[in-house]
């Protein structure tokens, strides 16, 4: 059993990351994170991205959760990304 709210906050990023399909820099289908998995960036810019949100956070509109979310969200691109790498490094 969860003892911090985590299943509540889970479902608050699942929320957040699902509102931001759809918005700014990306079409139906293709997202900015796969033209940047298919040049070989993306890990290092959602780690990028993540500790820019992390850092941010408490200076830009105060304590703002979003920034939060945003860093969580990165930091799942960015096991995505390491995923996928590795899966394509078995294959070859």
């Amino acid at each position: 059993m969860f003892k911090y709210d985590e299943q509540k906050i889970l479902k608050e990023i699942e929320d957040y990351i699902e509102s931001t399909y759809g918005q700014h820099y990306s079409s139906k289908d293709i997202q900015v994170q796969d033209l940047f998995q298919s040049i070989g960036i993306a890990s290092d810019f959602s780690r990028g991205n993540a500790m820019k949100y992390l850092a941010r956070y408490g200076k830009k509109s105060g304590k703002n959760e979003n920034d939060l979310f945003k860093a969580i969200h990165y930091i799942i691109l960015l096991i995505t990304s390491e995923r996928q790498n590795n899966a394509n490094k078995r294959k070859h």
